[in-house]
């Protein structure tokens, strides 16, 4: 009787969305987080100031999405935030944790190794670089700014539209990262924050080369909302343009894009944070990469996309 082959995926990005794609994937794949290491605020700013650590937070987040641990308090605990203390509040149990392990064990990729095993994670979870950098750019006044956070939570007018970003200095991939982008079945792109959680891995010279080198599917996942001072006012094909600036022009297999419309009610909270949902506008965009529509939204809470939903399409394409 011949053994199905368990299919690997490279999923790169950071944040809520890329939880939400390992969420969806860990049961059936052999799946591998690769995360961005550009983040520097909030607790994992704090931590990489003082202690000179790569960022934790979204690898937090990818090994809390990965784990198996039967005990559901463990995953619970590594997400926790305290809320008051002079030294601990705004931190994260995880972030913390990481960071200890990054002392005792002298290393931050033997670190990620370790919470593994604490919280038995199915598949791998690891940064795009080994190296400390930081996220700059260009913004349509001329005016640079320095910082994911500063992009994330804009200090500018937010209707400025982001010229160009780059990383400070270049960093090398992590050579972990590369080996499994070339040995995947299927690349997920997205979907997350584009300038900030996405493009940052592609701006790692080593990683950009290897998804254009692979055999791999690359899948890439359009945002469900615009983002203010990001993405504010882009639609489906200003997502994808603006990625493949960035990756190169034909390298992207599919681009999945949402056909859902949430209610009113649901919108309305986005709509004070100038944030739109995205429309998809297909007659903008050339053949490849092949545009695929679904409802990919969770049926209900904040607007963003279901594990279950995005793992089928994936399951389809792959």
């Amino acid at each position: 009787m011949k053994i199905k082959k368990t299919k690997k995926i490279a999923a790169l990005g950071g944040g809520t969305g890329l939880f939400s794609i390992l969420s969806g994937l860990r049961d059936d794949f052999d799946v591998t987080a690769i995360v961005t290491m550009a983040d520097d605020g909030g607790s994992t700013g704090v931590l990489r100031e003082e202690f000179g650590i790569l960022p934790p937070g979204d690898i937090r987040r990818a090994l809390v999405a990965l784990s198996t641990a039967d005990n559901e308090m463990l995953a619970k605990l590594f997400s926790y935030r305290f809320e008051r203390g002079g030294g601990l509040n705004g931190h994260s149990f995880g972030n913390l944790m990481i960071t200890a392990l990054e002392r005792l064990t002298g290393s931050f990729a033997e670190a990620v190794k370790e919470a593994e095993k604490i919280l038995a994670v199915r598949g791998r979870a690891m940064p795009v670089t080994l190296q400390r950098a930081s996220l700059v750019a260009r913004l349509a006044d001329g005016r640079v700014v320095k910082g994911e956070s500063n992009l994330d939570i804009p200090k500018h007018d937010g209707h400025l539209k982001i010229e160009k970003i780059w990383l400070e200095p270049k960093p090398k991939a992590n050579p972990e990262a590369v080996r499994a982008i070339m040995s995947a079945d299927a690349v997920i792109v997205g979907p997350g924050d584009l300038f900030t959680s996405l493009i940052p891995n592609l701006l790692v010279p080593e990683i950009k080369k290897a998804i254009a080198a692979t055999k791999a599917k690359k899948i890439y996942f359009v945002n469900l909302m615009t983002k203010f001072g990001e993405t504010t006012n882009f639609r489906a094909s200003d997502f994808i343009k603006t990625l493949e600036n960035y990756l190169g022009k034909g390298v992207l297999d599919f681009a999945v894009v949402n056909s859902k419309k949430p209610t009113i009610a649901r919108l309305k909270k986005y709509a004070m944070e100038k944030s739109n949902l995205v429309v998809c506008d297909g007659e903008n965009l050339s053949r490849k990469p092949v545009l695929a529509t679904a409802d990919l939204i969770r049926p209900r809470g904040f607007i963003r996309h279901d594990a279950g939903k995005t793992a089928a399409i994936i399951k389809m394409l792959v």
